[in-house]
């Protein structure tokens, strides 16, 4: 590969912007990470690791750990298969796919904060549209779906998979159509059928575009806010009180500066650990895949 000193000053410009967009915030918050800082009371003290110190001794971060991991593994799953699962049948389908993608991806173009108020007049206990059905047809009325603890988080998953699913949609059906055909007839001149063609020749074909997809996603849900602030505000209970909401309420409920940094860079920090691992996991597999394609 032939070098080019001289595309350094073209660079230079965007390396500039990224430093100052996102990696000096991201070092600033470190250290903040590493002070007591109320401002209110004026306090402003370089205090080292204690804050993670007392992050590991914190069982309300250690439950919000939790939420935000099962928050994460049931929406994006929901979403691979929703989205996966439209995606082929839009795939299939020629006719009027054009006005059916649009209406599909019409979720996606709602801000979250839209969506969530939306899912707040569905699921709302007496006279919404999800328990009056469910009256209609003799099932249970009048549950409060972002009240109940047991019922919450799987409702906050609910609106945020509906949101996002376009989103898998989109990439999923992207990357089915640049599966060459000739393959599919490939396969079919060899007497495999629907079924082991999906398995064994459109699965590997599309492995790439699943693991871009799911990493995105995955790392989206980590630090999901809006929906869950909007619904439930962490609540009730804090059941539904992931990372970010946390964090937030550390920030501006009691203005703990220092520790709020401290849940934010381990948010990244879980972020970053999640991604890598998941691609030094699943990257691999795709990698005979993608250079067959």
């Amino acid at each position: 590969m032939t070098r080019r000193p001289g595309a350094w000053p073209f660079l230079a410009p965007a390396l500039l912007v990224l430093g100052a967009v996102q990696l000096y915030p991201t070092l600033a918050v470190v250290w903040l990470s590493l002070e007591r800082r109320i401002p209110v009371f004026g306090v402003a003290e370089f205090v080292g690791l204690a804050n993670y110190r007392f992050l590991l001794q914190d069982p309300r971060f250690w439950q919000a750990l939790v939420t935000t991991a099962y928050f994460t593994l049931v929406s994006v799953g929901l979403e691979l298969l929703w989205g996966g699962g439209i995606a082929l049948l839009l795939h299939r389908r020629r006719r009027l796919r054009g006005l059916l993608l649009a209406g599909f991806l019409l979720p996606w173009a709602l801000p979250g904060v839209v969506s969530a108020k939306m899912f707040e007049w569905l699921l709302y206990p007496d006279g919404g549209l999800v328990n009056s059905l469910l009256g209609a047809a003799g099932g249970p009325a009048g549950i409060n779906w972002l009240g109940d603890p047991a019922w919450a988080i799987h409702a906050v998953i609910l609106a945020d998979a509906w949101r996002t699913t376009p989103f898998v949609l989109l990439l999923v059906l992207a990357g089915l159509e640049l599966i060459p055909p000739e393959v599919h007839e490939a396969a079919a001149v060899d007497g495999a059928g629907r079924w082991r063609s999906f398995v064994h020749v459109t699965l590997p074909l599309l492995a790439p575009v699943l693991v871009v997809t799911l990493l995105i996603r995955t790392i989206d849900a980590l630090r999901v806010f809006d929906v869950i602030y909007v619904l439930t505000g962490g609540g009730p209970a804090g059941t539904t009180e992931t990372l970010t909401v946390y964090a937030y309420r550390i920030f501006f409920g009691t203005l703990q500066f220092g520790y709020g940094a401290t849940l934010a860079v381990a948010t990244l920090l879980a972020a970053l650990l999640l991604a890598g691992g998941y691609l030094w996991l699943v990257a691999p597999a795709t990698r005979p895949a993608a250079e067959g394609a």
